[in-house]
């Protein structure tokens, strides 16, 4: 599903074009990759309740790295779902290797040169079925 929020398309497309960047920096995890994507100011939190988000584009690329996924250890699809003043949202899956799977949506705030001031992710992992279910 695509949905453009009544904005033009290349609006989106300009969030694609960062997600594609970032799918390319998650999987080099090369510095210079990981830095193209994010002001010198940006902040990066792994969920809305990080306590100690990444600061700075040097923090981010010190703690990505860190941090690190091996290419071929995940996959990821996704499509950005709306971009409007200046913050795109992303959804998408991640499945892992050793078996955790995850729903991602990404807040994305841009500057105006299209790099990112903030990154936030939200995730959830699969919960257990529910037994009480009834038809």
């Amino acid at each position: 599903m695509r949905l453009h929020a009544g904005l033009p398309v290349g609006v989106t497309e300009n969030v694609r074009e960062w997600m594609d960047r970032y799918l390319q920096a998650w999987n080099t995890n090369d510095p210079d990759d990981i830095r193209a994507l994010f002001t010198e100011n940006a902040t990066y939190a792994g969920g809305p309740f990080d306590p100690e988000p990444w600061i700075g584009r040097e923090g981010i690329v010190t703690a990505w790295l860190e941090h690190r996924d091996e290419q071929g250890e995940w996959t990821f699809e996704g499509e950005p779902l709306v971009a409007a003043d200046g913050v795109g949202i992303v959804q998408g899956r991640t499945e892992y290797a050793d078996g955790h799977v995850y729903a991602n949506l990404w807040v994305i705030r841009f500057a105006e040169d299209g790099r990112a001031t903030s990154f936030l992710e939200w995730y959830m992992e699969p919960g257990p079925v529910r037994s009480d279910q009834s038809d």
